[in-house]
């Protein structure tokens, strides 16, 4: 170990330079497939906007994908084209991106926040059923860092209940559930673009279906609302819904092509990062490597490991100072959306999610990313190994 006074308190810090916790890979080929896009005859609206969405439905085994300008606008479209209205609640996770609940709000209905399991820190079904009131329309699971939500106990309480389930995937693009991709498992799926997820276009999102009628819904509101009379007549259009302009580029989608074309190998590569963090972290003290199901095989969007508090000196806001003074980009994912000061303006109290708010007090999600090499993933593990056991409590 370089030093072991912490970087914080002046020692030499484990990296020279900064790791950040995630990071796009982008090539010659990318780039090359979007100048391509550039120099075509179209640059939004265009052929390769459908072979992006042909390609990642394909990828997933869904039958219909309909892209977006960013993740956040192909939630609000699968919460729009699901028939949300205000009065309507939707019982969702509160270990999430805030966009999750947002899309609820902009569509005037109001997110009901569910408990999460301590294992994988996804939403818990049994909390789902105590939540259902005849006002419940749907239900948008989370799968935090990438490992899949109990799909299977999920459906059979929508479909006992007459729900729509909005999986956000925006985490999991590539993980499997009982050997499916996610993507096709759920009456909507949204993925996010975002530049340190699986995939980027930069901004971007895109929602799977495999109802046609959804899909139908989902393109009008992108779109402005526009219906059209006859496709051979563009100006015979007419709007019945209000709608957004939420449309992706061809550039971008030429993007999003050439990135999926690599997605074995960076899932791979991610997956190798997370054995080497488990494997590491298992016999640390005071840390705890994430938990997943038998039946799943994660994407992992993020590694978050638990600290385990009661042994150590410090609490998370300095342990995630001390790393970051370490050069190790680690970051908090998240605080429970509740907590935030607009939703706390909702009426919603604190104490109502027990496991999600301690849970949200403990942990650190730390740098996974394809282009890492063995020397980072070493460094991330030296880093968390020097700053825990600098503050670890010694009898």
């Amino acid at each position: 170990m370089k030093s072991e006074l912490l970087a914080l308190h002046g020692g030499h810090p484990v990296r020279d330079t900064w790791l950040p916790y995630g990071h796009q890979s982008i090539d010659e080929q990318d780039i090359d497939a979007v100048v391509a896009a550039l120099r075509s005859d179209f640059i939004t609206q265009g052929p390769k906007l459908k072979e992006f969405e042909r390609a990642l439905a394909d990828y997933c085994g869904a039958r219909y994908g309909v892209a977006f300008s960013s993740g956040t606008a192909a939630l609000h479209a699968a919460c729009a084209a699901a028939g949300l209205r205000p009065g309507d609640e939707v019982i969702t996770t509160p270990l999430t991106f805030v966009a999750t609940a947002n899309a609820v709000v902009y569509c005037g209905a109001r997110p009901v926040f569910a408990d999460i399991q301590e294992g994988t820190l996804n939403i818990d079904p049994k909390q789902i059923q105590r939540h259902i009131t005849s006002k419940t329309k749907a239900i948008i699971p989370v799968d935090f860092a990438g490992i899949p939500v109990d799909l299977e106990a999920i459906r059979a309480i929508a479909a006992q209940k007459g729900l729509v389930v909005i999986e956000d995937a925006a985490h999991a693009l590539g993980a499997t559930y009982k050997r499916q991709r996610v993507g096709s498992l759920s009456d909507m799926t949204v993925f996010s673009f975002h530049p340190v997820k699986q995939i980027t276009t930069g901004e971007g999102g895109m929602v799977l279906a495999n109802d046609e009628k959804l899909a139908e819904r989902l393109r009008i509101f992108r779109h402005h609302g526009i219906t059209y009379r006859d496709p051979k007549y563009p100006w015979e259009l007419e709007i019945f819904e209000l709608g957004y302009n939420y449309r992706l580029t061809d550039f971008q989608s030429a993007l999003g092509l050439s990135q999926l074309g690599k997605m074995e190998a960076w899932l791979t590569r991610r997956r190798a990062i997370a054995a080497r963090y488990t494997s590491a972290f298992l016999n640390m003290p005071a840390v705890e490597a994430p938990i997943v199901p038998p039946d799943c095989d994660p994407s992992w969007h993020l590694y978050v490991i638990r600290l385990k508090l009661d042994l150590l000196q410090a609490g998370q806001s300095e342990i995630l100072k001390a790393l970051r003074s370490e050069n190790i980009g680690v970051h908090l994912h998240y605080l429970p959306v509740p907590w935030h000061p607009y939703y706390q303006s909702m009426e919603y109290e604190k104490g109502q999610w027990p496991v999600a708010e301690a849970t949200s007090q403990r942990i650190v999600s730390l740098p996974i990313w394809p282009g890492m090499t063995d020397d980072d993933v070493e460094d991330v593990i030296e880093g968390v190994s020097k700053v825990v056991s600098a503050y670890l409590i010694r009898e």
